[in-house]
């Protein structure tokens, strides 16, 4: 096979993790926008309103790491295209829905879809792309989908809720979906890894983890007080351990705890919790600065993100070169570093702050630190790793990195309204006491960022990829 017949036919594979990546993250997102349509339609209350975003990011984080096994055992395009299908279903099934019951359990279904086909979309990197220019092209554009998808969902679900009307946010899904479906034939048809899932393990871990991201989601709602979200939280710190415990012992893991060893993968993983919750964090206290503060609507609010999405393809395009060269952990540091930089920029916002001169350049430099940072640190996590475990090590970096934007929400949530509310009490301007309330918990993300640059300076490696050496390796010398 010539290098040309080669990058042609990975053409379609390539386009279709990507795809999928961006339709899940996406979704993050989209719904968003609609929520005051869907609140208006529907008749939901204000205390369930928050579920039809919550339920789609519960299921998601917490069966990861099931969804990930599963794609190990069972084989990874199978599960992924199970996953691509239930998350079509569950979009059909929103669209349609006219009760807030039922929209919440589509979203959940959708989370359900997430969790089984995002961590074998990037295990499908390590296994379908085996020279090295394309597999980090590969792994630079599905960087980049991870938070492009974000931007690209405000501006669809302004454009798609003002227009069509808020049950588009979910029935755009179905026709890329089936894309996905059909281009995924030509993903690698390896069958799964001899194993089995360990029930035990499955269910102490999903168990775990829905406790933990529901912990993390009441805090955001409720304060970091709220009796509810402390009991859930020391309920899945128990039954982590627990599983811990049991999956040193087990004959089939549901994660293997080897792949702990690695103190460049355990960093990575670590590293990405942190830096997840800084851009991400930043990101939600930005939009609703520029909503509630400076008046943008939806839809100019999604136009106003777009030099964050500049800045996120100069960083995720450009990390792999810079990989060649550099080691990941001085990359995975100066993106965290940047986006540190940025975060702080953003935290000396007034009530009039100009966009061109203030918002727009602390964009562009939060998305090109954290391009950089997740392609480093999506390297360090799934290079050289076994075949049979790529898609467990892929599911704790989408763990990771889910976890972490929930956890930055809520602690950024809090910290703002923590701050905000004496202000508004002392008759400060509702504008004022936000903008207070906000700058405080930029601060705060810029804190947690600087944590991330020094964690990937002391446990990332020091070194350029050795595969760097030789980007067009045999097959038979590279070790995913």
């Amino acid at each position: 096979m010539t290098p040309k017949t080669g990058r042609q036919s990975g053409l379609i594979p390539l386009l279709v993790i990507a795809t999928t990546q961006l339709m899940l993250v996406l979704d993050d997102s989209i719904v968003n926008i609609a929520l005051p349509s869907i609140q208006r339609d529907l008749g939901v209350g204000a205390l369930h309103l928050p579920w039809v975003v919550n339920a789609y990011i519960l299921a998601f984080g917490a069966l990861l790491l099931l969804g990930g096994r599963i794609g190990d055992l069972w084989g990874r395009r199978r599960t992924l295209q199970l996953g691509i299908a239930i998350f079509v279903l569950a979009s059909l099934a929103g669209g349609l829905g006219q009760s807030t019951e039922v929209l919440v359990i589509a979203r959940a279904a959708q989370g359900l879809g997430a969790a089984m086909a995002a961590p074998n979309a990037l295990a499908l990197i390590s296994t379908t792309f085996q020279d090295r220019k394309m597999r980090d092209r590969a792994l630079s554009l599905y960087g980049g989908m991870s938070a492009l998808g974000i931007v690209i969902g405000l501006l669809l679900g302004g454009v798609l809720t003002d227009t069509l009307g808020w049950r588009w946010v979910f029935f755009i899904n179905i026709p890329i979906g089936l894309f996905v479906l059909l281009g995924s034939r030509a993903l690698p048809t390896k069958g799964g890894h001899q194993g089995q899932l360990g029930i035990l393990g499955a269910v102490l871990g999903t168990s775990g983890m829905v406790a933990l991201v529901y912990a993390i989601t009441r805090f955001g709602e409720a304060g970091f007080t709220d009796p509810a979200a402390l009991v859930l939280f020391g309920a899945s710190a128990l039954l982590l351990l627990v599983f811990t415990l049991t999956q040193a012992r087990s004959k089939n893991p549901l994660v293997p705890l080897s792949l702990f060893r690695d103190r460049n993968r355990t960093g990575a993983y670590a590293t990405m919790l942190l830096l997840a919750i800084g851009p991400m964090g930043t990101f939600y206290v930005i939009t609703l600065y520029l909503q509630q503060v400076q008046q943008f609507s939806p839809l100019q609010t999604g136009a106003a993100w777009l030099p964050f999405a500049a800045g996120l393809i100069l960083g995720a395009g450009s990390a792999p070169k810079l990989l060649l060269k550099i080691a990941p952990r001085v990359v995975a540091a100066t993106g965290a570093l940047l986006s540190a930089v940025a975060a702080l920029w953003f935290s000396t916002i007034a009530e009039d702050a100009s966009y061109w001169l203030h918002l727009a350049p602390a964009m562009f430099v939060l998305a090109l630190g954290f391009g950089l940072g997740v392609i480093a640190l999506t390297q360090a996590a799934v290079y050289h790793v076994d075949q049979d475990k790529a898609g467990i090590a892929s599911a704790l970096l989408n763990s990771a990195q889910q976890i972490g934007v929930a956890l930055g929400l809520a602690v950024l949530a809090a910290v703002a309204a923590t701050i905000s509310a004496p202000h508004e009490r002392a008759g400060v301007s509702p504008g004022a006491a936000l903008t207070a309330g906000y700058s405080t918990a930029l601060l705060v993300a810029a804190a947690i960022l600087v944590i991330a640059g020094v964690l990937a300076l002391t446990t990332l490696s020091g070194h350029p990829t050795p595969e760097a050496q030789n980007s067009d390796t045999s097959t038979d010398e590279l070790t995913v």
